[in-house]
């Protein structure tokens, strides 16, 4: 019988431990990336056009940052939703997901960017 001699309980004492789904890991995961490309697209369409600023100008003291990011919020614990329904019993591959979450979050922070969502300014 093996024992483990930092513990000293055996083999045959440790709990027996079974893989879980990674889908609602994946879902988490992929959720966030939807959540941070929200928040871009919402900062640039923002700078874009001025009835979206207004629109998203929801508190005055903090101007349209406060819909912007109870937009992206709330678009993230939406996307967090579905996808945990739609992957919560399946065996998926996670690196897919944390790929494809990368690439969203990068796309998400360059739309925060002043140099790139200034570009969508209208000419003064």
């Amino acid at each position: 019988m093996a024992s483990n001699t930092n513990t000293g309980t055996t083999a045959s004492e440790l709990p027996d431990y079974t893989d879980k789904p990674e889908g609602p890991i994946a879902a988490a995961i992929l959720a966030a990336g939807i959540g941070a490309l929200a928040l871009g697209i919402l900062t640039t369409l923002a700078e874009a056009n001025e009835s979206i600023k207004e629109f998203l100008n929801l508190y005055d003291p903090v101007g349209p940052l406060s819909g912007k990011t109870i937009g992206a919020v709330i678009i993230w614990l939406v996307a967090w939703a579905i996808l945990h329904l739609m992957y919560r019993t399946k065996v998926v591959e996670s690196r897919k997901e944390l790929a494809a979450s990368l690439v969203l979050v990068g796309l998400g922070v360059l739309g925060t960017f002043p140099i790139f969502f200034q570009a969508f300014a209208p000419a003064e």
